[in-house]
């Protein structure tokens, strides 16, 4: 009879456990993960044996705005930022990255902190002579043609009006 009652009394605590266990962040890079500043999103996929990163949405002041181009002169939507990052730890990819505005590439580390923001490190030689932004998620899909309005990045995405 002893035995059956703290095994009972596991089933009534499990409930109460389980969103605790269900709110731990994810631990994958892979998604929509909008920038430190809010200034764009960047989309964070699987490529063979490691994760690339494409720029997909980009906020403009207005409508009509010209789309930023990168140090080409080519359009920065769907500008390719990371390419080559590897897994190296459970929660560790390294890789390089290209700054769009100039073409410069530097390395780069990534991973999902415990807050289950994306922590971007990028770094020129050492890992330890460089700066880490944090990224959010970003819960939806931006637009196509990655025109955003502040007012859309602000709400994750989501259209007003229309």
């Amino acid at each position: 009879m002893r035995i059956g009652l703290p095994l009972s009394a596991a089933f009534l605590v499990w409930p109460l456990l389980a969103p605790i266990a269900s709110a731990k962040p994810q631990s994958s890079p892979i998604g929509y993960w909008q920038t430190k500043d809010d200034g764009g999103v960047v989309e964070v996929t699987s490529c063979g044996d490691g994760l690339c990163a494409y720029l997909v949405g980009i906020v403009l002041d207005h409508p009509d705005d010209k789309m930023p181009t990168d140090w080409r002169g080519v359009s920065q939507c769907g500008l390719a930022l990371i390419n080559d990052a590897r897994q190296v730890d459970a929660n560790l990819w390294r890789g390089t990255i290209t700054d769009p505005r100039n073409g410069h590439v530097y390395g780069v580390e990534l991973h999902v902190d415990s807050q289950g923001l994306l922590a971007v490190r990028g770094f020129l030689g050492l890992a330890l002579l460089g700066r880490t932004d944090y990224w959010k998620r970003f819960p939806r899909v931006p637009p196509a043609d990655c025109r955003m309005t502040p007012a859309q990045a602000a709400q994750g995405g989501e259209t007003t009006g229309g």
